[in-house]
């Protein structure tokens, strides 16, 4: 298993599915895991 990856977009694929529920944490405007949740929303993907 592949521990690094090059980008969020990268890390998530193959992994996502629709219909898929997804914690993400953070505290206010610091912490939040803004490469993910852009990832996760990229264009295409239905939510």
């Amino acid at each position: 298993m592949k521990k690094i990856y090059g980008s969020a977009s990268e890390a998530l694929e193959g992994v996502l599915k629709d219909g898929m529920l997804i914690a993400a944490g953070g505290f206010g405007l610091c912490g939040i895991p803004e490469l993910p949740i852009d990832a996760i929303l990229k264009p295409g993907r239905r939510t």
